[in-house]
Formats: C-alpha cells, structure tokens, sequence
C-alpha cells in the first residue's frame, strides 16, 4: 500500500502543478483584449453559425471553469467570465466548447464511443477500487476464491474508467483543434491573441493527459495486487 499511495502523491503533484500552470495561464490570456470585441458568447454563436448548427444554444453557467457542452439538450455552457469577457483566453474556451457542438454535429465516432461509455463510468468509477479492495480483503480472510473473482469485477469496472480517460484525450485534442482551425481560418483573432489562445488550449489538454496517466497507474498498479495475490 506505501507504493500506491506514492504514486497516488506523484500523481496529484503533478495534477496539481499542470493545474496550477493552466489557472496561470488563463489569467495572463484574460488580460490580452480581442482587437474584434466580441465576447465568449458571441464567439461561441459565430463558430456554431460557420459550422451550419442552429439548433444549438449558447448559455451562461455559474461557477469558474465550469465550461461544457451538453449533448442531450444541445447547449454550450460557459462560465460567467468566459461568457461575458472578451479576451483571447474566453474565446479559447468558448471556441473549444463549440468543437465539441461541432464533434457532436458531424458524428465524431469518438465522442459517440465516449457518450456511450458515460452511464456505465459514472455508476462504476467511485465504487471500482472499493471493489477491488473488498474482494482482496475476502480472499485474506477465505483464501483465493469468491475474494478474487470480486476483485476481478473492481478491475473491469476500474479498466472501464481508465479507458474513458483515454478516449478523452482525441476528443479533447479534436475540440481544441477545430476551434484553433476556426478562430485562425476566420481570422478571429489577431497574432498575439492565437497564440495566447492555442497556448491557452494546450495546458488545458494536458489536464486530461495527466488524468488520463494517473487512472492507467492506479488500474496497473491493482492489477498487480490482485494477480499477485494468487501467487
């Protein structure tokens, strides 16, 4: 358990300082102004109505970095400050949600398997590892048996979990690049503000790589705890 709760310290700390860097990042973008004056909002309508997508709203949401497309009812969420700012760090984001709308329009068959994947991770992600180590407890305590086919069924339910972390990672990258296709194909944005909002869009990718990294090592690292525990 010692080396697990180091990786889980490695992990977080790396988590922790792409976090960090990514809130810095966002705060130097939002003092770099668009020269075209448009908000995040009216970033968002623009890239929806280029791409032919009508039926798609673009709405307020409380909170800060709580940015995010809604397939099911066809909305581009956006944080107050993105919504209503007009810098090159809100049209960064909003134009990223809306090549999710986009993603959603066109049938990006990442996004479908990712979808799909969503009941089955959001039933078994918080429970996965508590399986897992319930089942290794039974098989201490009544020897290799039930014990282990539970913790079996914590690592399909773990693996699950790890694989939608990893089908993330297109998605995102996809997104970002859709919106910097569009931003800088409609010259939207002048030089300075691009490259605050690609590199903007980089840190924000980098959160997903790191999470996607973590989840892998948690699955390896239970993966050996229950195999080895037949040894």
């Amino acid at each position: 358990m010692i080396g697990y709760y180091i990786l889980l310290g490695a992990i977080a700390l790396v988590s922790w300082i792409v976090s960090s860097r990514l809130k810095s990042k966002f705060a130097e973008y939002s003092k770099v102004h668009l020269r075209n004056g448009l908000s995040g909002a009216e970033i968002a309508e623009k890239m929806l109505a280029d791409n032919g997508i009508y039926d798609v709203k673009v709405i307020s949401t409380p909170g800060r970095l709580t940015d995010h497309y809604n397939p099911a009812d066809k909305t581009v969420n956006l944080s107050e400050a993105v919504y209503n700012q007009r810098n090159a760090a809100a049209a960064a984001v909003a134009a990223h949600e809306c090549g999710h709308a986009v993603q959603h329009a066109t049938a990006y068959n990442m996004l479908e398997v990712r979808s799909k994947l969503v009941p089955i991770v959001s039933v078994t992600s918080g429970m996965s590892q508590w399986v897992v180590l319930g089942g290794l407890l039974l098989g201490a305590a009544a020897g290799v048996g039930f014990g282990y086919y539970v913790a079996i069924a914590g690592l399909v339910m773990m693996a699950f979990a790890t694989l939608f972390s990893f089908i993330t990672l297109p998605v995102e990258y996809d997104a970002s690049n859709r919106a910097l296709a569009w931003l800088k194909g409609k010259n939207m944005l002048g030089q300075q503000e691009y490259e605050g909002a690609e590199d903007a869009l980089k840190w924000a990718a980098r959160t997903y790589f790191v999470a996607a990294i973590g989840a892998l090592a948690s699955l390896v690292y239970w993966a050996f705890q229950v195999f080895g525990s037949r040894d």
